[in-house]
């Protein structure tokens, strides 16, 4: 046998790699929807039928081990990052932090106005800061327990808070998934982002238009009962003070200084941390690193105000972690053997209509998202396959990082098994399944974007033969 048939087993056909993808989707959809499943289960399944697969068509172990590596060194700083944001809730709320929050926003955002001020806030607020996790387990935990309190739907708070955290990821210069996206398809950073205004300001603007239909006069009518009790117990029970609001101006000024996730992180806990010695001087530093292991535990006696407020902790974030690690490796070992690629990019060379190239793109980032569960290869692999197919029909750069977007960073918050969409559930206790009908943002960008490619509005073109032409000669006169 060659060398490389050792490896890797004979070539795949694209009629298997799409029974594989196939066979894929149900084990995970029957697993998670029909069965109820946590996503691990039933991806660790997956990805013994894939090894199965891959050793029955002559791989070896070494390829297979070369495969997972491959795939999990990419989450690598993901996944620290998830340990430190697990870190930082705890110590948020122990420092009063996240329960001033809820305080100050209750005395400020009107309950007739409080779902779409949520998304206007978050996606404010995460444009600034440029990280959609960042702000749902901060201010997120906060608004989501202001909303609770007020009686409205959790799941419609929960999409409200994810909506706008998604678009602030989105336009933010400082997020990885917008830089990743716009590097894959060799655009221009802020090009960019001005050409996805083109699908995503439709998209805000019928998510606002929704959000407040739907949260006009939903609370419940006892809610200014509950809000009185809740305001009692967090000014009993926590420091309420607007030094509370320190941490979140640091997090800005790192944002504006484009200070990396990790160093701001670890400053915001460190932060939180003085704040807690000087509110409490008598806390023990055992009780501050059971904190940052095990998460804070709320004792005031109000059930659903400790409900809320127990959370955080390095070991809270390990199952979304074990999953990160799991849906790597599968990615990993599907790009190995070539079995997305084998899909994708024979359908990406049909294509001839600039419509049904977009639409394409679109379906392939959600895809791999449905396939996979990860959020950057959602991006990656489809960027990959349909880059030269789009350049060829006379679509510039921008117009494939736009769908790039579109269709891979915002969906995986849509996947029950998604890193994003687990990450998202487990802050907010809300199941991808309940808020998935009320994450307007997410549902609409590629909706948008997918007319864009049939109306050709806000779609950028290569440059016509003539006028690159006209150009070279304008810039060589000039040049004189």
């Amino acid at each position: 046998m060659k060398e490389n048939s050792t490896k890797t087993g004979k070539p795949i056909s694209f009629t298997e790699a799409l029974m594989i993808l196939l066979a894929m989707l149900v084990v995970m959809g029957l697993g998670v929807i029909k069965f109820g499943l946590s996503p691990t289960t039933p991806v660790l399944l997956v990805i013994s039928l894939v090894i199965l697969w891959a050793k029955v068509r002559g791989a070896n172990w070494d390829t297979i081990h070369d495969g997972i590596i491959d795939g999990i060194k990419t989450g690598i700083i993901p996944i620290f990052i998830f340990l430190l944001i697990g870190a930082l809730i705890s110590v948020w709320i122990a420092a009063g932090i996240i329960p001033s929050m809820m305080v100050f926003g209750f005395h400020l955002i009107s309950a007739q106005w409080f779902v779409p001020s949520v998304f206007l806030v978050c996606a404010i607020i995460g444009t600034s800061i440029g990280s959609a996790f960042t702000i749902i387990s901060t201010i997120g935990i906060a608004l989501f327990g202001m909303g609770t309190t007020m009686g409205f739907n959790p799941a419609l708070v929960a999409g409200a808070i994810i909506s706008g955290a998604i678009f602030g990821d989105k336009t933010s210069p400082l997020s990885d998934s917008t830089n990743l996206a716009s590097a894959i398809a060799e655009s221009e950073l802020f090009a960019h982002i001005k050409n996805l205004m083109w699908s995503t300001i439709p998209a805000f603007l019928v998510s606002l238009v929704l959000y407040f239909f739907m949260g006009n006069g939903a609370s419940d009518a006892n809610a200014m009962g509950k809000i009185n009790a809740t305001l009692t117990t967090l000014n009993t029970h926590f420091s309420i003070t607007w030094w509370a609001v320190l941490p979140i101006l640091v997090m800005f000024a790192c944002a504006w200084r484009k200070i990396p996730a990790i160093p701001t992180l670890l400053l915001n806990i460190g932060l939180a941390i003085v704040m807690i010695f000087i509110e409490k001087p008598t806390t023990s530093l055992s009780s501050i690193a059971t904190m940052i292991e095990s998460g804070f535990v709320s004792k005031t006696g109000n059930g659903s105000v400790d409900a809320l407020l127990t959370r955080g902790g390095i070991s809270a974030m390990m199952s979304t972690v074990s999953l990160i690690i799991l849906t790597l490796t599968l990615g990993g070992l599907l790009m190995k053997f070539n079995v997305i690629q084998t899909v994708m990019v024979p359908l990406a060379r049909r294509l001839h209509g600039t419509g049904s190239l977009v639409t394409a793109a679109i379906l392939a980032g959600i895809g791999v998202n449905i396939f996979v569960g990860e959020q950057y290869l959602s991006v990656i692999l489809p960027g990959k396959a349909f880059k030269e197919t789009f350049n060829a029909r006379g679509l510039d750069n921008l117009a494939l990082s736009r769908v790039l977007e579109d269709g891979g960073t915002v969906i995986n918050y849509l996947v029950p098994w998604g890193v994003a969409a687990v990450f998202a559930a487990n802050t907010l206790g809300v199941s991808t399944l309940a808020y998935l009908p009320f994450c307007f943002f997410s549902l609409l960008s590629p909706v948008f974007s997918i007319l864009s490619g049939f109306t050709g509005v806000g779609l950028k073109r290569l440059p016509s033969k003539d006028d690159r032409s006209a150009t070279a000669a304008s810039i060589a006169a000039n040049g004189r």
